[in-house]
């Protein structure tokens, strides 16, 4: 794969696998990356990665004359272009049908029609929730049931159910058009570069302004956390080796609290645990979500390298810590959004 298109890579997830594939894999000799430049996508993602390595266009995956060019000149596109933050999507619905659906819809047609590699990106959210573990008599961290690649699809937020039809569309064109195209549903990732309106980040930067953290609800919520380079490393075994039209699952039996995490990370921060507010829980909040990877390790041999959760935290919170011109002149608004709606 000399060319690769990678659609959302100035946001989170997106410009880390970038990162991933300029560092770890010379053979790629150029990356496309095509994203709108929403207020989740950001240029400094990309900072310090080579013109010759990297180029960025400026556009809408829903524009389909620049995709078509764009996927023209590929070799293979991995889709993480999407809106994702579940908060946005109760608040307007709208953008998430048109990125997550349309866009969608955009790339593969293009795919199809040029014969190129396709590999998508979604989310464990598309299957709804499980039980909380208290729900779970005698069982601990990890135990009880989880997703695999056979669960059914039932989503709980307009966020989760666009992406839930984009991967529905995916299969369709494998099975009707024959795509070549494999997807991937992974848990929650954490790291650099996050967007400060998501959790983890939202929390180390309220203690780094002197604001007190916010916790949803009860803080019981439990996800299923990975790090975001161990997610782009499962991305690039499944692109150069996954079997064509299957789904794989990335998880790094991560589970943990939201309660946990928050008081994980004022811990590490050197602030009391308690130091935190509940504030109005999120309509509709998933209870818990957990991933079974075993296909993926199984087939690909895949493994996550971080697997100690703290050391991680750890790294990510030196990180925002060390990057307050990446994150601060956007703190205030974030924070003004949050308190029109009560949280």
């Amino acid at each position: 794969m000399n060319n690769l298109l990678v659609t959302g890579a100035a946001g989170f997830i997106g410009s880390n696998f970038v990162r991933y594939v300029v560092e770890y894999h010379p053979e790629v000799r150029h990356v496309t990356v095509l994203d709108k430049l929403t207020y989740a996508g950001n240029r400094a993602n990309l900072t310090g990665l080579s013109a010759d390595r990297v180029t960025l266009v400026v556009g809408d995956v829903c524009d389909a004359s620049l995709v078509n060019r764009l996927v023209q000149a590929a070799d293979a596109v991995v889709h993480y272009a999407a809106e994702s933050h579940n908060d946005n999507s109760l608040l307007d619905p709208a953008p998430f049908i048109q990125s997550n659906i349309v866009g969608t819809y955009t790339l593969i047609q293009a795919c199809h029609q040029y014969g190129v590699r396709y590999h998508h990106i979604s989310t464990d959210e598309v299957y709804g929730d499980l039980p909380l573990r208290a729900d779970l008599p005698g069982q601990g961290t990890g135990a009880g049931e989880k997703f695999t690649p056979t669960s059914p699809y039932q989503p709980s937020s307009p966020y989760s159910a666009t992406k839930a039809s984009s991967d529905m569309l995916v299969r369709a064109w494998v099975r009707s058009f024959g795509l070549k195209a494999t997807i991937s549903n992974c848990s929650n990732n954490y790291g650099p570069y996050q967007h400060i309106e998501k959790f983890i980040p939202r929390q180390i930067t309220n203690i780094l302004s002197g604001i007190r953290p916010k916790l949803y609800g009860s803080g019981q919520n439990v996800r299923d956390w990975i790090h975001t380079t161990d997610h782009s490393r499962a991305v690039w075994d499944i692109l150069t080796r996954g079997k064509l039209g299957e789904t794989y699952l990335i998880g790094a039996n991560g589970e943990r609290s939201n309660q946990e995490v928050l008081e994980l990370i004022l811990k590490l921060m050197g602030q009391p645990v308690d130091a935190y507010d509940h504030v109005r829980d999120r309509p509709g909040h998933d209870r818990r979500y957990a991933i079974d990877a075993t296909k993926l390790r199984q087939e690909l041999g895949w493994r996550p390298e971080v697997i100690d959760f703290e050391q991680g935290l750890q790294q990510t919170i030196d990180w925002y810590r060390e990057h307050e011109d990446w994150w601060k002149p956007e703190k205030a608004a974030v924070e003004a959004k949050y308190g029109r709606q009560g949280q």
